[in-house]
């Protein structure tokens, strides 16, 4: 359901133009719009949904500007690698964004669904569910000094959305994690080396 709205109508049938109706005010609360350059200049491409690869549309991405809702974007396609979380707001320059020295370091997008109900996960110390594990259901400022665990390598989300954060106090580098099963670190969009997990915080309506 991505965008550009000349597209997404064109694949409409006179008999579902009532089903647009109802849904177009879902679809347009999450938009997002890249650009090919800094500033918001050059070619640019819209979605309100996710998008695994930018580069369908784009030949490269500098700049983008978050017209409502909340988005994670990565370095690279299928939501893998550096990633970080932008909210409603202008974004002229991706390298500082993304804090990389890549000219055009955006290369995938996924759009975070406002979550109203309970939050709830389990974080396990090693892979494939295995280890100490702990259960939380808030946010967490260090998961070294809460539950004693010296690492975190599996998660299970049953319900909301979350951010991993490399560093306690919700600093650092992040991963953003949907309801699912995750089996390892690479599962989480990164490698088992590449990462530790330091913090952990609910991404709340206000997004």
């Amino acid at each position: 359901m991505g965008r550009v709205r000349e597209r997404f109508g064109c694949f409409l049938q006179h008999k579902q133009i009532i089903s647009y109706e109802i849904i177009s005010e879902t679809i347009f609360s999450f938009q997002i719009i890249f650009y090919e350059d800094k500033n918001f200049q050059g070619r640019s491409y819209e979605t309100s949904s996710d998008c695994a690869e930018l580069t369908s549309y784009l030949s490269r991405c500098n700049s983008c500007r978050v017209e409502s809702g909340c988005f994670m974007v990565y370095e690279r396609s299928n939501f893998m690698g550096h990633q970080m979380l932008v909210r409603r707001g202008e974004y002229p320059d991706n390298q500082r964004l993304m804090g990389m020295s890549m000219s055009d370091c955006i290369r995938s997008c996924r759009m975070i669904p406002m979550h109203r109900g309970p939050f709830r996960m389990r974080i396990y110390e090693r892979e494939n569910f295995s280890g100490q594990m702990n259960e939380l259901m808030d946010d967490c400022d260090s998961i070294q000094e809460r539950y004693r665990m010296s690492d975190c390598q599996s998660v299970h989300v049953m319900d909301g959305h979350w951010l991993l954060y490399e560093q306690p106090s919700f600093r650092g580098r992040m991963l953003y994690l949907r309801p699912g099963e995750y089996r390892s670190m690479r599962d989480m969009g990164t490698g088992p080396m590449d990462m530790r997990i330091g913090s952990i915080g609910r991404i709340m309506e206000s997004c």
